[in-house]
């Protein structure tokens, strides 16, 4: 307000100190310390999520390559049956190895041997 019998004169806030604000940093470290609460919450959270996500992709390539051993056994198994049954062995004895069944001659009998 001016009126005329006033003085003005300047003001020199050069010396002045502003003393600090106790609750003030009491609220700020309060909110920083929520903030680092949910923010570790939400991290692990995340990490935990990612980590089931990881674990459910293992899982699913074990059992494709479960399956695909279990096939791989299947067609190997039929293999063996195919090449173990007597009428594959005895073609292939004569037609690769040229062999033939024993004549009488060629036969020896154990109780022959024993007497």
């Amino acid at each position: 307000m001016h009126n005329p019998y006033t003085i003005h004169r300047q003001v020199d806030n050069a010396y002045l100190v502003r003393e600090r604000d106790r609750r003030l940093l009491r609220e700020l470290l309060g909110v920083v310390a929520v903030v680092l609460v949910l923010g570790g919450g939400l991290l692990a959270y995340t990490w935990v999520h990612i980590e089931i996500l990881e674990t459910g992709y293992r899982i699913d390539d074990s059992e494709k390559q479960l399956h695909q051993l279990l096939e791989e056994e299947r067609r190997q198994r039929l293999e063996v049956a195919y090449l173990a049954h007597p009428e594959r062995i005895y073609q292939r004895a004569q037609s690769d190895l040229g062999m033939h069944p024993p004549t009488m001659a060629q036969t020896l009998f154990y109780e022959e041997l024993v007497r």
